[in-house]
């Protein structure tokens, strides 16, 4: 019997003291393992998930005096110049950067660069090396 294995029964035989919690063994059983559906079954459900993608031109930061005076016809100055790449989020971290373009009067982003692991961002990191600019 291991040391473990006796300290378990000597606990389990001892009179039940109040102040301490009682420790008690749990088996659990083995999960059957289930047949595959095909090698790419599991993933179909993801790539048909539409996801959100936020598309950032440039961001401002104002006291909320100035903000409550906006109204129609006001302009907010972005932090970017005209020719600055867009920021692409999937969620929270930048994946890409784009060109706004016009497709049939809507806008639209044309992708320049998909970013690599170690260039992703979150917004907040963004948010901070546009803050120290």
């Amino acid at each position: 019997m291991s040391d473990t294995e006796q300290a378990v029964e000597q606990q389990q035989s001892a009179p039940p003291d109040q102040s301490k919690p009682q420790v008690q063994n749990v088996d659990f059983p083995e999960a059957a393992q289930t047949a595959s559906s095909g090698a790419g079954g599991s993933i179909d459900i993801l790539l048909d998930m539409a996801v959100p993608v936020t598309v950032v031109i440039g961001q401002t930061q104002m006291p909320v005096k100035q903000l409550l005076q906006l109204g129609p016809g006001s302009v907010v100055e972005l932090d970017r110049s005209v020719n600055a790449p867009a920021d692409l989020y999937l969620r929270d971290s930048k994946f890409a950067t784009g060109t706004i373009v016009v497709v049939e009067d809507q806008f639209a982003v044309r992708i320049n660069e998909i970013l690599g692991l170690g260039q992703v961002q979150t917004n907040t990191e963004s948010q901070q090396a546009a803050a120290n600019n």
